[in-house]
């Protein structure tokens, strides 16, 4: 039991008895033991060598009883594990904008892959939250609910391609379903992540309507515009075989009006115009909304004193074997 532990450790201390007890064993058997002396030269003694023996008799009762002082002590072992839940949890919306112009590609291999491998890791960074993910372009879906089955939502963001929803940027649209997600939350907090590279040019709901819902459901939005400053590579039409044709464009994002959004919404808004900077953009929001956890630990204990009693009764039963048998003749 390399690895025990006592219960009751105070209890040892009955093991120093144990050379007194060995003692008082000698000296009553020395004192009931008769002496005769005769003056002669011979030795005419009949003693049975086996008698020699006879102390093993003590050595297995002393070793029963120091076996059962250890077994009073009760040694036991512990596996611990431990278990991180958070306490104040936080619900987190996705809402990424997949339109045709998210596969520019001033940030490498394009935008939309960018964003897919920087939100993974963002989901990862995010074990004790609920997440969801809401994808708009001309329109806008609440691709994933609020789940914390987080390889529901990584799947999801792998999945993600430009055509899955009809061409445009609904930026009020996409914030207003993601809005509708999380709105009736009991979460302590309630965020959500709006992420375009463009301006708002479809969709029936204005985008700063939008922002007044989230305001009045007190949620906050973080807002990223994603894009290099000038020109860059982008999609502006199909050749014969159905590839993209790329072309510089202007980059055109409605800052403004994402300001305005993280503003009126207690949030913040940023700018990613390269890959490392989208993911510092990602990294601050982690610390910005950091979900308060408690470590709970769990002990599995096996108790060792069992084994010790049985060991212990077994020497006993030795003892009472061999002074019926062996030793019974000289005892």
């Amino acid at each position: 039991m390399p690895d025990a532990n006592f219960v009751n450790p105070q209890l040892l201390w009955l093991l120093v008895a144990l050379p007194l007890v060995a003692a008082w064993l000698v000296w009553r058997r020395n004192k009931q033991t008769a002496r005769l002396k005769v003056p002669v030269l011979y030795d005419f003694s009949t003693s049975n060598p086996i008698s020699l023996l006879r102390p093993i008799l003590w050595l297995l009762r002393l070793a029963a009883m120091a076996l059962l002082i250890v077994a009073l002590a009760r040694p036991q072992s512990s596996d611990m594990s431990t278990q991180k839940r958070g306490t104040e949890g936080i619900d987190i919306v996705m809402a990424v904008d997949i339109s045709p112009s998210m596969l520019a590609k001033d940030l490498k291999p394009n935008r939309l892959e960018a964003l897919k491998s920087v939100a993974q890791k963002f989901v990862d960074a995010r074990p004790a939250d609920r997440l969801a993910l809401v994808i708009y372009a001309g329109e806008s879906f609440a691709q994933v609910p609020l789940t914390t089955d987080h390889r529901i939502v990584k799947n999801a963001i792998a999945d993600l391609r430009y055509d899955m929803l009809e061409n445009g940027t609904a930026i009020g649209m996409g914030l207003a379903t993601a809005v509708n997600r999380i709105k009736e939350s009991e979460s302590v907090s309630k965020v959500i992540i709006l992420l375009t590279d463009g301006e708002n040019n479809k969709g029936i709901i204005d985008p700063k309507t939008a922002a007044q819902l989230a305001k009045q459901y007190g949620i906050r939005v973080y807002t990223i515009g994603v894009g290099t400053q000038g020109f860059a590579e982008s999609p502006v039409a199909l050749d014969m075989q159905g590839r993209f044709i790329y072309r510089k464009v202007q980059v055109n994002i409605d800052e403004d009006l994402l300001k305005y959004i993280a503003n009126e919404t207690n949030g913040k808004y940023f700018r990613a115009t390269d890959n490392s900077s989208l993911e510092q953009i990602y990294a601050e929001i982690d610390q910005l909304e950091k979900t308060k956890l408690e470590e709970i630990t769990y002990y599995q204990y096996e108790e060792h004193f069992y084994n010790l009693v049985f060991l212990a009764l077994g020497l006993l039963g030795l003892e009472w074997l061999l002074r019926l048998t062996l030793f019974r003749s000289i005892l």
